[in-house]
């Protein structure tokens, strides 16, 4: 699942940078996020039955609004980035948000993080000096809003992996492209000045970016970090940047500089060093804790009802006899 988000949103960042032919960036995902709503609204009607497809838990609201708020940001932050940059660029900039998942689990749970993560973020840093950084120790303003964009996206993993596994998936994904769609909406209103007709001429990116990117991505997301975690899935959803190079080298021909594909490599070896080591640390510390507690319970339940049971059986005993003498 967590594969399939990863490769659709990759593919997504052509159409996002296409789309930038026709319609301005906040209508742009205003419409998409109201496509998304709408697939997911008649996937809830489909799963969950029409009486019970719009009721929501509490858990389903808060996360619902929580991850709404953070891709509204996040995803318009992007947007008008890709206006300035490149889809492989963006791929990449985007991505570093899985070396902030780390760092907002130390600041904000106050979890451990060991060398190798700060070593992975330093090169990781290295990497986008290398990918953004430009003469002058300038940075693009495209780079600038996408680099935004993968602060603001760490928060929403951090928000998706809270809430996800004690929602439902699927209401709790509805509810945050509805959310998008209204702040959205209310974006573009007053930023830009939306038309039918540039809606129209970006149909096909907008179709894209709503159904499948937005739609299915975010919901197979959802479902898939109820089964995986946050670490390893930060791991494979990483991969997005590698499919938006190849899908900005095939379909756009957009190439890179060697300085740039060095920054690349450095910032998605940096990505894979520090979720593998947190995923098997997590792994080796978890293992042997968790055997040790039903052990000691199974060894223990036997000896609590054996006193009852043996009272039971005595007071059956004496009542038969003296019914027997009787």
């Amino acid at each position: 699942m967590l594969l399939g988000a990863a490769f659709v949103w990759g593919v997504a960042f052509v159409f996002q940078v296409e789309g930038m032919d026709h319609v301005t960036p906040v209508t742009f995902m205003a419409s998409r996020c109201l496509l998304a709503s709408v697939f997911l609204a008649i996937l809830v009607i489909i799963l969950r039955g029409p009486k019970d497809a719009f009721r929501f838990d509490p858990n389903t609201i808060k996360g619902g609004i929580g991850c709404g708020i953070a891709i509204t940001i996040a995803n318009n932050l992007q947007q008008i980035g890709v206006q300035y940059t490149t889809a492989g660029k963006a791929g990449f900039i985007t991505a570093m948000y899985m070396l902030l998942v780390p760092i907002y689990g130390a600041v904000i749970f106050r979890r451990r993080t060991n060398a190798r993560t700060w070593l992975a973020v330093l090169i990781g840093a290295v990497g986008m000096y290398l990918l953004c950084i430009k003469e002058g120790f300038s940075i693009g303003q495209g780079d600038a809003y996408v680099i935004g964009c993968a602060f603001v996206f760490a928060g929403h993993i951090v928000c998706a992996d809270h809430f996800a596994p004690k929602a439902d998936a699927v209401k709790m994904s509805f509810l945050q492209f509805f959310v998008s769609f209204v702040f959205s909406t209310i974006w573009a209103f007053i930023a830009e000045t939306p038309t039918f007709e540039q809606i129209w001429d970006a149909r096909i990116s907008i179709a894209y970016c709503g159904f499948v990117s937005a739609g299915i991505g975010y919901t197979l997301q959802l479902m898939g970090q109820q089964r995986t975690k946050p670490e390893a899935a930060s791991l494979i959803m990483s991969l997005e940047s590698v499919f938006a190079a190849l899908a900005g080298w095939v379909m756009l021909n957009e190439a890179m500089t060697g300085r740039e594909l060095f920054g690349c490599v450095l910032l998605f070896g940096a990505i894979i060093l520090v979720q593998t080591k947190r995923r098997s640390k997590a792994e080796d510390a978890e293992l042997p804790a968790e055997p040790a507690g039903p052990e000691r319970s199974t060894a223990e339940l036997p000896a609590e009802p054996a006193g009852p049971e043996t009272s039971t059986s005595e007071q059956l005993a004496e009542q038969t006899s003296e019914t027997e003498t009787q």
